[in-house]
């Protein structure tokens, strides 16, 4: 498939300005005209592999350097802080977001820091510190979460538990008994009645509820193995995140080692040729790698190892109230997942009605964007508070226009006019006379007219 276009226009004139070098003579250096270096300069022009190659031979970085060095992590991750309550009545498009970084990179940046570091004031008047599970999205995102030191390691260690056993989770707990003496023990329900797992380290043990299914019980033995193996690697990514606030680091931490689990259960080079093979067809991956649906969903938005890029999928999961738990972009710049709010048109609310299916459904969105979804419902672990069993639906996507592939939109076109139209949540909606509206856009002012009513009792200004 085709690799996504990288744009670091700010990026590359902030190396050219450190360099002392004119936009003649960078050009000349690339071997390219001014002209076309003042487009990639300005975001009008992608950056080919080639150039890319050529900067990082000339100043000596690392090219993956060139997303997190865009002003603000890049467009994408200024439009995530956007989402915030704060700013719902601003209409700002991508368009403009756009146009900002280029004239005003330093800005940018300045905003960023400004809006990461700031102190809200309470009704108590006590001043409160950022939400460390903001801080930690914002990092994810900032590596589209895709850690490629995490998946190497995990694709190595796989293969070298395979050449011992074909059971994943006997390996790995063979491994934990032998090399770090610790042994896993299942526990009934009503010994770890309100936990899923606990490490006994007097006891050399990982304990793990018999609530767990199999695929939850590898995960859990991965995660571990994890934490002890690839430490180095995830205290140096905890490290480069730079985190004020402790309890937004342990989150983070938290992250990378389920990033590692998963990625042994599902080590990625297999993984994306038989996601190809198959069309993406996620009860075929989930059988093949003993994984469950939430986890071959996640596994899904990591796929952008360079050279070897997947699908470039966004999940979601909410629960029955629309509260969202989980969000991941991925390489999938979706606003859908940006979203503070979501749309009850979206697939996505109506899969608890038939938890075990699959709905696909063609959505088109008002910046004209048009993405392929699949949505499912999944329930949790344990009966909490209440003796409730949670449910939980999972939103999967991709853009419209790469989606052919997939074993779900086969047969279907994908073409914008059999897409149906929904918003990013009412607050955020423009469509005028929306049946299901509950609530106005911020962005408009209201009308009344005493004498009509629409299918909606909100009417607005239009533009």
């Amino acid at each position: 498939m085709t690799n996504p276009k990288l744009f670091a226009g700010a990026a590359i004139k902030r190396l050219r300005r450190s360099a002392a070098m004119t936009q003649v003579a960078l050009a000349q250096a690339l071997d390219i005209s001014p002209s076309y270096l003042n487009l990639i300069e300005r975001n009008q022009r992608p950056l080919s592999a080639r150039l890319m190659l050529l900067l990082a031979e000339r100043f000596d970085f690392d090219p993956r350097q060139l997303i997190a060095a865009e002003p603000g992590g890049g467009i994408d991750a200024i439009r995530q802080r956007l989402t915030d309550p704060l700013f719902e009545d601003l209409s700002i498009d991508r368009t403009e977001l756009e146009e900002w970084l280029i004239a005003s990179p330093n800005s940018a940046e300045a905003f960023v820091r400004l809006f990461d570091n700031r102190k809200t004031v309470g009704e108590t008047g006590e001043a409160t510190v950022p939400d460390p599970i903001q801080s930690v999205r914002r990092e994810i995102e900032r590596w589209r979460n895709h850690f490629a030191d995490l998946d190497t390691m995990a694709e190595e260690l796989a293969d070298e538990l395979r050449l011992g056993a074909g059971d994943l989770y006997g390996a790995i707990a063979e491994r934990l008994r032998v090399k770090h003496q610790l042994m896993i023990r299942i526990l009934p329900e009503t010994v770890l009645s309100d936990k899923l797992r606990r490490l006994d380290l007097h006891a050399r043990q990982l304990q793990l509820s018999e609530m767990l299914d199999p695929a939850s019980r590898t995960f859990q033995a991965a995660l571990l193995l994890g934490q002890i193996e690839a430490k180095g690697e995830i205290d140096a990514l905890a490290a480069g995140g730079h985190f004020t606030d402790r309890s937004a680091e342990k989150l983070f931490r938290r992250h990378l080692s389920s990033y590692f689990a998963a990625a042994l259960m599902m080590p990625y080079e297999r993984f994306l040729k038989a996601c190809e093979q198959t069309g993406y067809r996620i009860q075929l991956l989930q059988r093949r790698f003993g994984a469950g649906f939430e986890q071959v969903a996640h596994r899904l938005t990591t796929l952008q190892r360079v050279g070897s890029r997947g699908l470039p999928f966004f999940m979601v999961r909410i629960d029955r109230s629309g509260m969202i738990s989980k969000r991941y972009a991925g390489a999938s710049k979706a606003p859908l997942v940006e979203s503070a709010h979501r749309c009850p048109l979206w697939d996505i609310h109506r899969v608890f009605e038939q938890p075990a299916e699959i709905r696909s459904q063609l959505v088109a969105l008002e910046d004209g964007s048009t993405w392929f979804t699949l949505s499912r419902a999944v329930q949790g672990i344990g009966s909490g508070a209440g003796g409730y069993t949670p449910a939980f639906a999972i939103g999967l996507g991709v853009a419209a226009d790469v989606a052919s592939t997939l074993h779900y939109a086969r047969g279907k076109d994908l073409g914008v006019e059999h897409a149906d139209p929904i918003g990013l949540g009412c607050p955020a909606c423009t469509r005028p006379q929306c049946s299901q509206r509950s609530a106005p856009p911020r962005s408009r002012p209201l009308t009344f007219n005493e004498r009509e009513r629409g299918l909606t009792p909100f009417d607005f200004v239009n533009d």
